[in-house]
């Protein structure tokens, strides 16, 4: 039986992946979306250890979503508690995802973004506006654009609040709350609606 995972990440990563899922034991399991996270890793009570992504990702976040979580077991299992995404993790993560740097895996677009990226990862993603970018194939959700794109002044939707985007700081935008008047910062490459009066 094909195992639910292998449809969700590109072919040619699926003997890399099992590799570290028979190696690492945990359950892997994919779940809905959540809008704060991509994945998370737990240790359950009963002893055993599990990894959750995220089913809405496309199959190069999927990959990269599911190898920043084995590392955080993989780091657990040899350092215990240390910081989440302190130099340990970073260094397993680096160390886990060189196999998949290679374009038969990652469109040749984003393999730069993607080492540039591991050199110094971050706890997310999409913190890195490039590499996020990239990922997504440039292109926001059908029926979305991204925050970058709509203009100075104009007025968007994010989680069925409207807001009016404002000026940008070093890498996000300040955006205006219309309701509470209270200003936000956004990532550049939040996706949004824009609101059409």
């Amino acid at each position: 039986m094909k195992k639910e995972y292998q449809k969700f990440i590109p072919e040619k990563a699926i003997p890399f992946v099992q590799f570290l899922i028979d190696k690492h034991s945990f359950d892997l399991i994919i779940v809905n979306q959540r809008q704060t996270k991509h994945g998370d890793f737990r240790k359950l009570p009963n002893g055993k250890f599990q990894i959750t992504i995220n089913n809405n990702l496309n199959k190069h976040q999927f990959l990269l979503t599911l190898v920043h979580e084995i590392a955080h077991h993989v780091t657990h299992q040899k350092f215990g508690r240390v910081q989440p995404h302190g130099i340990e993790w970073k260094t397993i993560f680096q160390h886990l995802m060189l196999p998949f740097l290679q374009p038969q895996i990652y469109p040749k677009e984003v393999l730069p973004y993607l080492a540039k990226y591991l050199k110094n990862p971050k706890a997310s993603t999409d913190a890195d506006v490039q590499l996020s970018l990239a990922l997504k194939g440039n292109r926001a959700e059908t029926g979305k654009c991204f925050i970058f794109n709509i203009p100075y002044g104009s007025l968007f939707i994010f989680k069925n609040t409207i807001y009016k985007r404002g000026n940008k700081r070093r890498t996000r935008f300040e955006c205006l709350n219309m309701s509470t008047k209270k200003v936000y910062l956004f990532n550049q490459n939040v996706e949004v609606k824009l609101h059409v009066a």
